[in-house]
């Protein structure tokens, strides 16, 4: 009796986790974001179910193509979505189910549209930031004048701000990188200004017991105190205490960034701008702006974050007046 009961103990323990549980353990082992954790899962769910809850051993490329082409076709998706779809699958087969497939390399990306990026001009951003006020002024202001895209701006801590040397330290960007980039002048006094209320809401939460923040990288077992510590804060804080999705752990997180998209499509509405505008709009017009005023192109690519310099010579289009710069003989 004692070994019936024994024998089924053991093999419930030695089950392999789950398919979708291995996906998890292989993204966060390879330090991916919890966005593209969330997305990659959501892609291998649809790719499973799509095909009746098959397993992913048991297809193969035309499986993937012709989920693809529902996406394309049926889901009327774009180019962009269709690739994330795609790269959520080979990240499942070759980085979970360790399946080195050649058809996978040969399964054709959606082309990228080329368009030009939205830019507002000097006026119309100005009056767009007039309509925007508080912390969702000053975040409006930050992305205009230093060229950050919207993460990286939610993201920032208090030891990321220079003031004495006017830097902004971006950490962790796009592609994992770090850079430095400007702080405003004109934006020193208000964010010292609104780092004095923010360091009254981190000692009310240190009184709480709720001052820990999340830590990338294991620096919480390394660091076991930086959690809780002043510099590691951010900036732009959350309202309220949430659930950390990965630990488990409740703690205040940093702003959502959807607030802040709220506030800069109400601000762009109420200056009767019809451009559609949003606060990555206002990167792509930090850029122009420069080049415009005669920076060179390589000090706006280390601004901005640019492996290329071919993605930031995109700009250069933009400032092209009518065609390619070219005056109308109407107008001779």
């Amino acid at each position: 009796m004692f070994v019936f009961l024994y024998q089924p103990f053991m093999s419930y323990t030695n089950t392999p986790p789950k398919l979708l549980d291995q996906i998890r353990d292989r993204i966060r082992t390879k330090h991916y974001s919890l966005r593209t954790e969330t997305q990659y899962v959501q892609w291998i769910k649809r790719f499973i179910l799509f095909h009746d809850k098959r397993h992913p051993q048991e297809m193969g490329a035309a499986e993937v193509e012709a989920f693809l082409t529902h996406l394309a076709v049926v889901g009327k998706v774009s180019a962009s979505t269709q690739n994330q779809a795609l790269s959520a699958l080979l990240f499942l087969y070759k980085e979970v189910l360790s399946i080195d497939l050649p058809w996978l390399d040969k399964v054709v990306r959606a082309k990228q549209p080329q368009r030009l990026p939205v830019v507002l001009t000097r006026t119309e951003v100005q009056a767009v930031l007039t309509r925007m006020s508080g912390t969702y002024g000053l975040m409006a202001n930050l992305l205009y004048g230093t060229g950050m895209r919207l993460m990286e701006c939610v993201r920032l801590r208090v030891k990321d701000v220079d003031f004495e040397r006017e830097e902004i330290l971006i950490r962790n960007g796009k592609g994992a990188k770090d850079r430095i980039t400007l702080l405003p002048k004109s934006l020193a006094e208000p964010l010292q200004a609104h780092l004095l209320q923010r360091r009254t809401l981190f000692d009310d939460d240190s009184r709480s017991g709720k001052a820990s923040v999340y830590l990338p990288d294991a620096l919480e077992r390394k660091y076991p105190n930086a959690a809780t510590d002043w510099a590691w804060q951010y900036i732009f804080p959350s309202g309220s205490f949430s659930i950390d999705p990965r630990s488990g752990v409740e703690r205040r997180h940093h702003i959502d960034e959807k607030l802040l998209q709220r506030a800069m499509k109400k601000a762009v509405q109420a200056s009767g701008i019809t451009k559609l505008a949003t606060p990555h709009t206002l990167r792509h017009s930090f850029a122009t702006h420069l080049l415009d005023s005669g920076y060179d192109i390589r000090t706006i690519q280390e601004l901005l974050g640019h492996k290329d310099v071919h993605t930031t010579m995109i700009y250069t289009h933009v400032l092209n007046k009518g065609g390619r710069g070219v005056k109308s003989p109407l107008d001779m």
